[in-house]
């Protein structure tokens, strides 16, 4: 079985570049497979390979750079792996949004674990954005969810410009894994929006904690590897969501 594991972190890499060598060199010791992106706002990554490795990986990671120690992740598992290379790539941003200045090492929105998740969307004066593309939107959301019609990321802030006027109104926002919202979340704290929440752990984090019979989210979450998506016990659906 393989492990495949997806992370992220916001924190200050300056010299990001001389970390790539030593962080490449460990993944194909490892017999990773995966792609890590570095920039200088910090690191963002799935990758998958034995299970044993990978936590070897997460382990040897933070001795390369203790600011990479203690990595949170969200695990799930496949029969054959989901990706054909290991990959290390320098960015501009670890999650692209082409606004400067926005960090969310800054400050983002309130974090809302998963068991209270259902609570606060069920809120009649919370509005609630996917903070995804339209085509992950469309494979499945939560109930009751915006789209904000976008196919790139770096398209929220017009969406937030057009759309979102009312900046006492509690906004709360959600995505696969988290590392959209945080940059969301930070943008529209930026702005000056006061009461704007984000789901702890992203879609990924929902489904392994909360039971399939309790779940508010409908339908596959959409993943940028060979899978496609994962259904609500993160497996891949027998249906394609692309059939």
């Amino acid at each position: 079985m393989i492990r495949i594991s997806a992370f992220y972190r916001f924190v200050s890499l300056p010299e990001y570049k001389e970390l790539k060598p030593q962080i490449e060199a460990l993944g194909q010791e490892l017999g990773l497979l995966g792609t890590i992106l570095l920039a200088e706002e910090g690191i963002n990554s799935t990758l998958c390979g034995d299970p044993e490795k990978v936590g070897e990986f997460f382990v040897r990671i933070g001795e390369i750079d203790e600011r990479l120690a203690n990595l949170e992740f969200k695990d799930s598992f496949a029969p054959e792996a989901p990706f054909h290379r290991w990959k290390v790539k320098l960015k501009k941003e670890i999650v692209t949004m082409k606004v400067p200045g926005v960090s969310p090492n800054n400050g983002v929105g309130t974090y809302i674990p998963p068991e209270e998740w259902n609570d606060l969307i069920q809120r009649d004066d919370v509005m609630l954005i996917d903070c995804r593309n339209t085509y992950e939107f469309t494979d499945g959301t939560f109930r009751g969810a915006v789209d904000p019609k976008t196919m790139e990321f770096h398209e929220f802030p017009a969406y937030v410009e057009s759309e979102l006027k009312d900046k006492k109104k509690p906004i709360a926002m959600f995505c696969t894994g988290g590392i959209r919202c945080e940059k969301s979340t930070a943008y529209l704290k930026q702005l000056g929006f006061e009461e704007v929440y984000h789901l702890q752990g992203g879609i990924l984090k929902y489904l392994e904690e909360i039971p399939e019979d309790q779940s508010l989210f409908d339908g596959n979450c959409f993943i940028f590897d060979d899978r496609r998506a994962v259904d609500h016990n993160l497996k891949e659906p027998e249906e394609s969501p692309l059939s």
